[in-house]
């Protein structure tokens, strides 16, 4: 058998974010954050914001079940936002006709749920009324007008607003507006945000809602219009995952300007544009998913996470033996998972290259990952029941796979003691027994090897 030759990983070319941390615990002692995530469909699902910033910015655990890998999700068209870069708002920029199909998404849901037609017109065109812009937290902007009225995309400049503000009410509509359009708390931490009751004349219908969206949850929140007239004006809480407020692109109703100030022409009339504050009627929350081995792992090996089931928290041998139901091979492969992050890896799921993980240095931001890895669980004798027994063809297709897109494919054989019970291999401890073998799989070609023998 060949010796190895091993390769260093392969940098990438742009990196953007610096590095924190190998793992989300504070070596001090200090600032020690238990997380909490919780089983749902047989997966492990962090909502709070501060857990997934701080599971994912320190080790890379997870994905945000909308985005490929960081959960940096948003509604925001990214042509308009920089198309309004004047406006001095941290609020999501959509289309009108963006905003009209999740307009439409909460009427459907609104309808299944048993309301009329004239209920479900009322509550939507309540509820997605134009609102005063509201005041931004960070940026310590002033109160911005009822809508944002541009010609084109410049933004007019008012002396009694900041910087990008654009048009100012007057100080007896000010008072009234900010009363109609207050800002709650961050939404995003619920689930399932629940629709309060709205008035519709004399009468308040209630509905609460919730949809699956890509494993997400939605809400089309329907807040009391009465309740929201009473509480004082606040700020928006820019870390909200799923924003209740946007900003709409909305033509004005026969408005046309000459482009360039060229009136001889009416080929060059532009429609003048404007930005709307609304709520958001169908919101759709992004959450970090674990996989089962990293949830374990962030349970058993460096118990920050706390998994809950029900509202019930589950116990790390709970918690083995349920991940050992939904996936069968899960002992084999977390005990890979495992072998690996002890050594500095950050191992990630390799199912769109055909195998059980793949090996990161540092982090997926940083390098390319350098191994695929296959783990089998064998006896002293390297026998057992193989999970995948590979043909020679499958081998190859597998390794070629592996080498077209840069990486190695590693084969880790999980050796446990012949005189080892199914009863020590129903807890973790049984992990202080197996041994790890890895084996390097290449391809030889013999005329590569000759031309190298004849340089010597």
């Amino acid at each position: 058998m060949a010796e190895a030759a091993f390769h260093p990983p392969r940098r990438k070319r742009r990196v953007f974010e610096t590095y924190e941390a190998p793992f989300p615990v504070d070596i001090g002692g200090k600032d020690f954050r238990i997380c909490q995530a919780e089983i749902m469909n047989n997966n492990v699902i962090v909502r709070n914001p501060e857990d997934i910033e701080q599971l994912y910015n320190k080790g890379y655990f997870g994905k945000g079940i909308l985005s490929r890998s960081r959960p940096v999700y948003s509604i925001s068209d990214p042509s308009l936002v920089a198309k309004w870069q004047g406006a001095n708002v941290n609020m999501p920029i959509i289309t009108s006709r963006k905003y009209q199909r999740r307009v439409q998404w909460a009427k459907s849901i609104l309808e299944a749920q048993g309301f009329d037609d004239s209920s479900v017109t009322k509550i939507l065109e309540n509820y997605t009324k134009p609102l005063e812009l509201p005041v931004l937290e960070e940026s310590g902007a002033e109160p911005l007008g009822n809508s944002c009225n541009t010609e084109n995309t410049e933004l007019p400049r008012q002396s009694s607003t900041a910087a990008g503000n654009v048009v100012a009410q007057s100080s007896e509509n000010e008072n009234e507006g900010c009363k109609k359009a207050c800002l709650e708390g961050d939404a995003a931490s619920d689930l399932v945000a629940p629709c309060e009751e709205l008035e519709q004349g004399d009468t308040k219908e209630k509905a609460e809602v919730s949809c699956q969206t890509c494993g997400s949850v939605g809400c089309c929140g329907c807040k009391a219009e009465g309740s929201a007239e009473q509480q004082p004006c606040e700020t928006v809480k820019t870390k909200e995952r799923a924003p209740e407020y946007v900003l709409v692109q909305e033509e004005e109703e026969g408005s046309l300007c000459p482009e360039d100030d060229s009136t001889h022409t009416q080929g060059n009339l532009v429609k003048k544009e404007k930005l709307v504050c609304r709520r958001n009627p169908f919101r759709i929350f992004e959450y970090l998913q674990l996989s089962l081995e990293e949830a374990f792992f962030l349970v058993y090996a460096l118990g920050c996470l706390s998994i809950y089931y029900d509202e019930e928290p589950l116990t790390v041998l709970k918690l083995w033996e349920v991940f050992s139901e939904v996936k069968p091979n899960f002992k084999t492969t977390y005990m890979a998972y495992h072998y690996f992050r002890s050594r500095g890896w950050v191992p990630k799921v390799g199912l769109k290259y055909g195998t059980d993980l793949l090996l990161y240095r540092k982090g997926p931001p940083f390098y390319h990952a350098s191994y695929s890895v296959l783990a089998e669980l064998v006896d002293d004798n390297f026998e057992g029941s193989l999970r995948r027994p590979l043909s020679w063809k499958c081998l190859s297709g597998l390794n070629r796979t592996t080498v077209n897109a840069s990486k190695e494919l590693m084969l880790c054989y999980l050796i446990r003691p012949s005189n080892m019970t199914e009863e020590e291999m129903s807890t973790p401890e049984c992990m202080r027994r197996i041994k790890v073998q890895e084996l390097i799989v290449s391809r030889w070609v013999s005329s590569r090897e000759r031309s190298e023998q004849d340089e010597f």
